[in-house]
């Protein structure tokens, strides 16, 4: 019998992401968009409405509260059945991490970022760009080499903590409704979690639940980032030094840690304005030394794959500690 079904299945879910990425069709996470898009479109009231906030709440809390009822008629169903148990955190795990997909799409951009340099710039700029959506929302229309570089660098380091380190603390801590319940919410977040005047009201719950649920997994990447900056010729002082002093200048209170981590493991300056859906936001200045350039996307794609396997092992201890603590009190009810 296996004593330890969460941590296994977190680490098979792992190895799943590494051999095969994410799924090419039905993805869960894909289906679970469309879902909520088809309920945005019949129940978002107009921005200026005084319903525009309960009502966003009430859609963050039935589809996220959905998605958490799912887990747990999973876990009950596969609760005191080790194979099984295993099984259900496996595939939920290979569901909704999206680490191998992330640094895929890093490569991708320096590969097209590259070729621009090389060649005249005009349509490999322009596929760069086009294909900055696969990272951020940030509007790329007219955004340099080096701004793309940048965008592309910050893109990686937000999204490993969400797309990695944040699901597998929480399957680790609550098992499969943790791993779809954070799922949800960071996907909501994405589709409605903007300061625009459109979802400034309706997307104002998403976004804080989102906020709430990545506090801790953030740290937890920003640590794994000071203490892995060496796997990038970074020390961990420069990445410790970036995050105290300069974190607290970048709106969000999670992306904040792990990009100045990130500036300061990387040696490069992160941060500055942004536009999203035609709205300006300055993101402060993180970290010390030149702005990021192509050559040192390859670097942050690393630096992403690192903290992702430094993810997995915190996150599979935290697991089995727990597993272990579960294990002990059956044995001690059924004594």
């Amino acid at each position: 019998m296996n004593p330890a079904p969460r941590a296994l299945g977190l680490a098979l879910g792992h190895a799943a992401d590494l051999a095969w990425g994410d799924p090419r069709r039905g993805h869960p996470v894909a289906l679970f968009g469309r879902v909520a898009q088809s309920a945005r479109d019949h129940w978002q009231p107009a921005p200026s409405s005084r319903w525009a906030r309960p009502v966003g709440a009430v859609y963050a809390g039935t589809l996220v509260g959905g998605c958490v009822g799912l887990g747990v008629l999973t876990d009950r169903f596969a609760r005191r059945r080790a194979l099984a148990e295993t099984a259900a955190v496996a595939l939920a795990t290979w569901a909704v991490l999206g680490g191998t997909s992330l640094a895929a799409e890093g490569d991708t951009m320096g590969r097209l970022l590259t070729e621009a340099e090389a060649g005249d710039g005009g349509g490999d700029l322009t596929a760069a760009r086009a294909r900055l959506s696969h990272l951020c929302s940030r509007d790329a229309t007219d955004l340099t080499a080096p701004e793309l570089a940048r965008a592309a660098v910050e893109s990686l380091a937000e999204n490993t903590s969400d797309a990695v380190t944040a699901p597998l603390f929480w399957g680790a801590l609550a098992g499969v409704p943790g791993l779809l319940g954070y799922r949800a919410a960071n996907t909501l977040d994405a589709m409605v979690g903007y300061r625009t005047p459109e979802l400034r009201e309706f997307g104002w719950a998403a976004a804080r639940l989102d906020d709430l649920l990545n506090l801790a997994p953030a740290r937890l990447a920003a640590v794994l980032t000071c203490l892995l900056a060496p796997a990038v010729g970074g020390t961990p002082a420069q990445a410790v030094r970036a995050w105290r002093r300069d974190a607290a200048a970048h709106p969000s209170p999670n992306a904040g840690p792990v990009e100045a981590t990130a500036a300061g493991a990387l040696g490069v300056r992160l941060g500055g304005a942004n536009t999203y859906a035609g709205e300006s936001e300055n993101r402060g200045t993180l970290g010390d030394g030149p702005p990021p350039g192509v050559a040192d996307l390859p670097r942050a794609v690393r630096l992403s794959r690192v903290v992702s396997a430094g993810s997995l092992v915190a996150s599979v201890a935290l697991a089995a500690a727990l597993d272990a603590a579960r294990s002990t009190n059956e044995r001690a009810e059924s004594s």
